[in-house]
């Protein structure tokens, strides 16, 4: 099977790239380290975890007429129906022609196909429905809003196709912000991403990042090395199941995810010309009917800030919009023809 090698993505200066292929072996800690989430005398028994947490993680493996690529999943009940497979949307979104084939591996070797019920590109989340998913166990759901730095994690996955793999570590930093490179040009945004002291390992990607209790407190995705160096540099992220869960209810439910939208199209503004536009992002077009345009802003407008943070390139937007609520009131500062003005932009869902 052809493996794909994971993207790269420069997402810090000093480290140079982040790795979208797969996460997160998470290295080093033995079993007697706290949870300083729970409280002071709970030990995390890493192997007591792994009996809990490994009959719910599956490897999945996705075949199109011209490639393939393996990638992890783990099996969630989002409401009262059949369990599901949350997991990666590049885990899924394997180059080629043809209708993607999936099937899943749970860790007692057993196999089943799998189909895809929805992916979200922007957040990084997709939904699998496996044919005899009522054969595994759904996780525990935990609660990402309680981790603290310090705390120990466990990752469970198939690094390089290796099911049922188990490793450890620390929570390194919460509430991240991951810009992560995707297939045909599309990046992935992780937004108040769980930071571990994780090994980058293609194929984690989709598995289980869990707390002591063995309870599903994020969705591995990403992780970090040196430009250059495909070896672990104990910088991985999983998305927070806080925020995950919504969306993966809401592609089981629909197939897709409504964002929130500001109805713009940015550009960049050549960095010769930054200093005369009044900044270094400009709009490219504003929907038709949409808030940008309600709100009378203008193809040609430089956009500098909106609610406050400040818009230095085009990403900037969708970082914006992923934390905005739909139906608040948004100021947008812009500049047109050399003067500055401030528009009210009331968000909408795409």
């Amino acid at each position: 099977m052809d493996r794909r090698t994971p993207a790269v993505l420069g997402v810090v200066g000093v480290l140079g790239g982040v790795v979208g292929g797969g996460v997160v072996g998470l290295v080093g800690w033995g079993s007697d380290w706290g949870n300083g989430g729970s409280s002071a005398s709970h030990i995390c028994d890493v192997e007591s975890v792994a009996t809990d947490a490994l009959p719910s993680v599956v490897t999945v493996a996705v075949h199109t007429q011209s490639g393939g690529g393996t990638g992890s999943g783990v099996v969630v009940r989002l409401g009262s129906g059949s369990p599901v497979i949350a997991t990666n949307a590049h885990v899924v979104a394997v180059p080629g022609r043809g209708k993607p084939q999936v099937q899943v591996t749970y860790a007692d070797g057993h196999t089943s196909s799998a189909r895809i019920d929805g992916v979200d590109k922007t957040t990084d989340l997709a939904v699998l429905s496996p044919s005899d998913s009522d054969n595994a166990p759904a996780i525990a759901i935990g609660d990402s809003g309680a981790l603290r730095v310090g705390n120990p994690v466990v990752a469970l996955g198939a690094p390089l196709g290796l099911s049922s793999t188990v490793t450890s570590g620390i929570v390194s930093a919460t509430g991240r912000y991951v810009r992560v490179p995707g297939s045909n040009g599309v990046a992935h945004h992780l937004i108040g991403a769980v930071q571990t002291d994780a090994a980058i390992n293609p194929g984690n990607s989709g598995g289980a990042l869990v707390d002591c209790d063995a309870q599903l407190v994020g969705i591995n995705a990403a992780g970090a090395s040196p430009a250059g160096d495909g070896g672990s540099s104990g910088l991985g992220f999983a998305i927070p199941i806080a925020l995950a869960k919504p969306l993966l209810q809401e592609l089981a439910t629909h197939g897709r995810v409504s964002h929130p939208t500001l109805g713009l199209l940015l550009a960049e503004v050549p960095r010769a010309m930054q200093a005369s536009a009044g900044g270094s992002v400009t709009v490219q077009a504003v929907e038709s009917g949409g808030p940008a345009a309600v709100a009378g802003i203008r193809a040609g407008d430089v956009i500098v800030d909106v609610d406050g943070q400040a818009v230095h390139e085009p990403e900037d937007l969708t970082q914006i919009e992923l934390g905005a609520t739909v139906g608040a009131h948004v100021p947008v500062t812009v500049v047109r023809n050399g003067s500055k003005q401030t528009l009210q932009l009331t968000v909408a869902s795409s």
